[in-house]
């Protein structure tokens, strides 16, 4: 059960930091991302199609590119990070 929740930690991770490439590189290829950032390919390309499901980033002929929903789900994402650690925390079981 927590070997899934890692996975999910890790994957959401990359979305992140593909995320971020783009926010600061747009417009972004696969291969870029993937020389830089040090995923694979084919995991940078699923990546990407999250991302742009979420409507965050949308696909050019030249590269990824971000939409304006880019900024404000940056805003937030420290925010959502800390209520789901609070989550997290309260499944603790104490002694």
């Amino acid at each position: 059960m927590i070997d899934s929740i890692e996975n999910e930690v890790e994957m959401i991770g990359r979305h992140i930091d593909i995320l971020e490439m783009v926010i600061n590189n747009e417009p972004i290829g696969i291969v870029k991302m993937s020389n830089e950032l040090g995923y694979a390919h084919h995991e940078v390309r699923y990546s990407l199609r999250v991302l742009e499901e979420e409507n965050l980033i949308n696909p050019t002929n030249q590269g990824a590119v971000i939409t304006d929903r880019a900024g404000p789900f940056i805003e937030d994402l420290d925010e959502q990070i800390n209520d789901i650690r609070a989550r997290l925390d309260a499944l603790r079981v104490s002694d």
